[in-house]
Parts: C-alpha cells; structure tokens; sequence
C-alpha cells in the first residue's frame, strides 16, 4: 500500500480505493471501522486511535487490524497518510455564511442553513487529494476515445451539465439516457480505451449501476462521482471522487458536483491540445448563425 513516489495524495486515494474494495468481505467490526476511516478521514487524520475508535463503536485493536490489512506496519503509519493529505485542509468557506447569520435582519433560519451546507459543501471539494484527482481524470478525459455520461433521476441534471457543456470542447462525449430500455443498445459501442463517467448519490439508481456493469464488461474504465466510498458505484472504479452533498433539503444537493464538473473541464481546456479552444470557438459561432443567443443593446 506504501508507495515510494511520496505523494500523499495518492497514497490515500489508494487506501480508500483498497478499503472500498475489500469492505464487503469483511467482518462486522472491521466494517464498522471501515464505514468510519472512509466518512471521517479528518478525524482519522487528527483524533487519537482511542478516540477514533470510540466514534466508530469498535475498539483501538479493531483500527490497528484494519491498518495491518493495508499493509502498515502500524497504526501512526496509516495515520500518517491522512494528516500529510490533510495538511493543507479545505478551503474554509462556511465561515462566511455563518457571519451571514450574525449580519441578517431575517428570521428565515432554513435559507441561512441552506447556505452553510452550501459554503462547506464546496468548501471540502478543493482539497490536494481532490486537486491530484482532477488533474488525472482529465488526463484520462483527453486520452479516451470516446467517453460515455451517465446519471439518472436526481442526478440527470449532473450528467446532462457534463455532458452538454464538456461537448462544446470534446465532441467525443457522450450522455447516455437509457430511455425506453436502450441503456444496452446506447453503451455497445464503447469499449477498450473508452471513458465512462458516472454520478450517483443514495438512493443509488439500479440504472447506474447496471450501466457500469455493462460497461466494465466491455473493458471500459469508469469515473465516479458519488457521496461515499460504501457506494455501490465505487468498486472497479478507476477514480472516484467522495464529495458532499448535505443540506436542509429532502434531497441531496449536487452543488458539489456541479462545481467538480467545471473544475475538471476547465483542466481539460487549459491542458488539452489548442483544438479543444478551437471547437468552443467553432461552436459559439455556430450558435450566433443560427440565432441561439440573443444579445442585449
């Protein structure tokens, strides 16, 4: 599990990866144990294992046997990971909506917490874990032959906005639909040295998943884009990305993923070929021909 390269990053991408793997084999004590590393790496990264084990509802011993799984030599090695990872920490956003609250003249209390999930959500995103990942799927975007898009039900929004807006740049992308039954029929095509990128946040649409298992049969590397390493879109995945989507509302926000999706399109424009500017250009001016836009006076 320990590599050589020195990036951190990495290096707990892949123990999360491995633990995500192996979580379903495992007894109910290390699942337990499991659950909490995945949800909590700051913590992880900062709390004794004593304490650490008691917010898990296991035992010290339970975390050390779940490191010697990966490889450590010890727990403060496993540790180790996570707070190197962790040492430049998020982006701290939600700061500025909670002077918000001492600053408003409302009683609206719902919007004021719909704001500071907003701030932390996005908050979390830029991380250096995060950043390292970014910067890899676009390498892995730009290398694909073609890439399919996929989410369904609350987060067609997601796959739509990546699909439509990658598209103006990489014409190679994809969004799959799955309508009617031709969820088979649309993915046949794509295969070895395809791309497929797929969001999904619980309640886990049986769609995606299926779509993924089609996919991976026919040699296609997938992205994820989900809310937890326990997802069931995560195993096999070539990169996924655990990001957060908490808020007030009854459903779970994709603020989050809306702004990953622009953070790793705009890498593949500012690192791709110059064709990639060139076909945004083609396309804006295609759009003003036929009368798409409508400017102001």
């Amino acid at each position: 599990m320990q590599s050589d390269s020195g990036n951190t990053t990495s290096d707990l991408d892949a123990i999360n990866q491995a633990l995500a793997a192996c979580y379903p084999e495992l007894s109910q004590q290390l699942k337990l144990a499991t659950r909490y590393v995945l949800d909590h790496p700051v913590d992880i990264a900062f709390q004794s294992i004593r304490k650490s084990a008691t917010a898990a509802g296991v035992t010290p011993s339970t975390l050390m046997r779940l490191a010697k799984r990966l490889e450590f030599d010890s727990y403060e090695q496993f540790r180790a990971v996570f707070q190197a990872a962790m040492q430049a920490g998020p982006i701290e956003l939600s700061g500025r909506a909670s002077s918000l609250k001492a600053q408003a003249n409302t009683d609206n209390q719902v919007f004021l917490d719909v704001g500071d999930s907003a701030f932390d959500n996005i908050g979390r995103l830029f991380t250096p874990d995060v950043q390292a990942k970014v910067r890899n799927t676009a390498e892995r975007l730009l290398a694909a032959g073609r890439v399919a898009v996929v989410g369904f039900r609350d987060t067609f929004a997601c796959a739509y906005h990546f699909a439509y807006v990658g598209r103006i740049a990489m014409p190679n992308i994809q969004l799959i639909r799955g309508q009617e039954g031709g969820l088979l029929t649309e993915l046949a095509p794509f295969g070895e040295g395809d791309l497929l990128v797929a969001f999904g946040f619980d309640p886990y649409c049986a769609e995606t998943v299926r779509a993924l298992e089609i996919a991976r049969a026919n040699g296609v590397e997938t992205i994820i884009i989900t809310d937890t390493l326990r997802s069931p879109l995560v195993p096999g995945a070539r990169i996924t990305f655990n990001i957060a989507t908490s808020t007030p509302h009854f459903f779970p926000s994709i603020l989050a993923a809306i702004t990953l999706i622009e953070a790793i399109l705009a890498e593949c424009v500012a690192y791709g070929p110059d064709q990639l500017v060139d076909n945004v250009t083609r396309f804006e001016s295609r759009m003003r021909e036929l009368g798409a836009y409508v400017d102001i006076e």
